[in-house]
C-alpha cells in the first residue's frame, strides 16, 4: 500500500490494520504528516500543525500496539483534526479570531478528551471562518481555505478545513460544530460527510451556553460507517453539559453495518418552499432521491410548512450571537468579521417582543414538522441551494436562479429549516457538477433517529459509483 492510499484508508480498515499489526500508528502519522506538507499550503485546511505532539502521540500508541494483552480503543493510532474552534490542550486555539491569536488552551474540551480516550491521535486544528460565524472558511489570523476540487472557490464552512482535510487524506476523521448546515454545507462542497446530531446527544464543555439547542459538535469523515464510528465515541451523558443525554452507542455501529431504507416512506423535500436552487445541484439531488426508490423506499414529494422560518433563524442568530460576544464588540469591533458584527448589531436591535414571536414560531414549526414525520421516514433535501462559489464571495452568493439572496445565511436555509427543529441531518455525497464540483444529499430523520440517518445515509452511499473519487492532485 502507497502512503497516499494509506492517508485515504477508512478509519474503520485503519484501526483494524493497526490492532493486527499491518501498520503502526507511527507509519500514519508519519504518512499523513508528509502529504500535509505537499497538499495544505495550497488549501490551507490546516491552520495549526500539532506535528510533534502528533509524533510523541504515535509512538506511544505503536509501543502500546505491541503489547499483545493491551486492550486498545477503537479509534487506536487513527489520526484526527480538531476545528479550531475546539479547545485543545497545548495546541493554539483561535477561534479563527485576532482576540485570541495567541491562545493556547490548558485543558481539552470534553469531545477532545473522548476521541483520544478511544486512541485517537490529534494532528492538529482545521481553519474555521472567525467564531464560526459563516459558511465561506477565511479569517484574519490564517486567511483563506480552498476548495481541493477548484481552489479559486471556497470549501464551504463553517467547518470548512475540516472538510478539505478530509477529501485530500489528511487524515480519515475531523471534528466540527454545526449551527445552521456548518457541518453538512463543507460535506456537501467538498464530497465527505458531515452529520447534524441533535442537540445534547454530543455533549459540549467547555461551552459560554451550556444549555444552548442551537450549535452542536459532531463528526464527519469520507464515509458513513467512518462518520459513525467516531460519532459512537462522543456522545453520551456528561454532568457539564446539561442538556446530553444518555444513549447505546453501538446503535450507531449496527447501523451501518445492515443498512436499508427498503418499506420507509421517504419525503423528497426540494427546496422546502424556503428558497431557490440552482437547477444542476436540484437535478442531481432529486436524482438521489431516485435511488432510494430503486433501494425499496416509498418516495413522495413533499415537506412540511416551513412559514416563519426566515424570522425564526434570523431572530435566534441575533440573540445567540449577542449572548457569546457582546461583551468582545466594543473593544475588539474594527478587527472582528463584517458579518458577525452585523449579526450582534441585529441581536442588539431586537426587541423582548420580536424574541418571544420567534419562540412562538419556532414551537408552531416544530408542531408542524413532527405531525409530518408521522407520515414520513426521512425528508430528503438537496444540502445546499448552490454548488461552491468563488472564494472572493465572503457572504456567499448574491442570487440564486435571479432570487436575491438578502444575507449570507439566507442560501444556507435548507440546512437551517432542521438546525431549528433539532433533527438529526446529514450530508452524503450526491453526485457531482458538469463542471466536477461536488453536491451534497440532506437526509433527515426523526426526532433523536441517528441511527435510522445512518442506516439509510449508508444504503444511499453504496449505490454511488463516486464514492471512492479524489479531487485532482495538488
Amino acid at each position: 500500500m502507497t502512503n497516499i492510499d494509506l492517508c485515504f484508508t477508512p478509519a474503520t480498515k485503519l484501526a483494524a490494520m493497526i490492532r493486527r499489526g499491518a501498520v503502526s500508528p507511527v507509519e500514519m502519522v508519519q504518512a499523513v504528516l508528509a502529504r500535509l506538507e505537499r497538499v495544505n499550503p495550497r488549501l490551507n485546511a490546516y491552520c495549526t500543525v500539532a506535528a510533534e505532539q502528533a509524533l510523541e502521540a504515535a509512538r506511544k500508541a505503536t509501543a502500546v500496539a505491541r503489547r499483545r494483552s493491551a486492550r486498545l480503543g477503537p479509534l487506536h493510532g487513527v489520526p484526527v483534526s480538531i476545528k479550531d474552534l475546539t479547545p485543545t490542550k497545548g495546541i493554539r486555539t483561535t477561534w479563527g479570531s485576532k482576540i485570541y491569536e495567541h491562545h493556547v488552551p490548558d485543558e481539552d474540551a470534553l469531545v477532545v478528551t473522548r476521541l483520544k480516550a478511544a486512541g485517537a491521535i490529534v494532528l492538529g486544528k482545521t481553519n474555521t471562518p472567525e467564531f464560526g460565524a459563516g459558511a465561506n472558511t477565511f479569517n484574519a489570523v490564517f486567511g483563506v481555505t480552498r476548495n481541493p476540487w477548484n481552489p479559486t472557490l471556497t470549501p464551504g464552512g463553517s467547518t470548512g478545513g475540516g472538510a478539505v482535510a478530509l477529501a485530500t487524506g489528511l487524515g480519515p476523521l475531523a471534528q466540527g460544530t454545526d449551527l445552521g448546515g456548518s457541518l453538512r454545507l463543507p460535506a456537501s462542497f467538498c464530497g465527505v460527510v458531515g452529520f447534524r446530531t441533535s442537540p445534547g446527544l454530543v455533549p459540549v464543555h467547555p461551552a459560554p451556553l451550556a444549555w444552548d439547542p442551537w450549535s452542536v459538535n459532531g463528526p464527519m469523515a469520507r464515509t458513513v460507517a467512518d462518520t459513525a464510528l467516531m460519532l459512537s465515541v462522543i456522545t453520551g451523558a456528561d454532568a457539564r453539559a446539561p442538556i446530553s443525554y444518555a444513549v447505546n452507542p453501538r446503535a450507531f455501529l449496527d447501523a451501518v453495518r445492515r443498512p436499508s431504507v427498503r418499506g420507509l416512506r421517504v419525503a423528497w423535500g426540494g427546496d422546502l418552499g424556503v428558497t431557490a436552487v440552482d437547477d444542476e445541484v436540484r437535478e442531481i439531488t432529486r436524482a438521489a432521491a431516485d435511488a432510494f426508490r430503486r433501494l425499496g423506499a416509498r418516495v413522495e414529494e413533499a415537506h412540511p410548512d416551513f412559514s416563519g422560518l426566515r424570522d425564526i433563524v434570523l431572530t435566534s442568530r441575533g440573540a445567540s450571537m449577542v449572548a457569546r460576544h457582546e461583551d468582545r464588540l466594543a473593544k475588539w469591533r474594527d478587527a472582528m468579521q463584517e458579518n458577525l458584527v452585523k449579526n450582534i448589531e441585529h441581536g442588539l436591535a431586537l426587541t423582548p417582543s420580536q424574541i418571544g414571536r420567534a419562540e412562538r414560531l419556532r414551537t408552531e414549526l416544530w408542531e408542524r414538522v413532527r405531525v409530518f414525520q408521522e407520515r414520513y421516514d426521512l425528508i430528503l433535501t438537496p444540502t445546499a441551494a448552490v454548488p461552491p462559489f468563488p472564494v472572493e464571495w465572503r457572504s456567499g452568493p448574491k442570487e440564486i436562479n435571479g432570487q436575491p439572496m438578502p444575507t449570507y445565511v439566507d442560501w444556507a436555509m435548507l440546512t437551517y429549516a432542521f438546525t431549528v427543529v433539532g433533527l438529526p441531518a446529514i450530508s452524503v455525497p450526491a453526485g457531482f457538477t458538469k463542471s466536477g464540483l461536488p453536491v451534497g444529499l440532506q437526509i433527515v430523520g426523526r426526532w433523536r433517529d441517528e441511527a435510522g440517518v445512518l442506516r439509510a445515509a449508508a444504503a444511499f452511499e453504496g449505490t454511488q459509483p463516486w464514492a471512492d473519487r479524489r479531487p485532482p492532485e495538488i
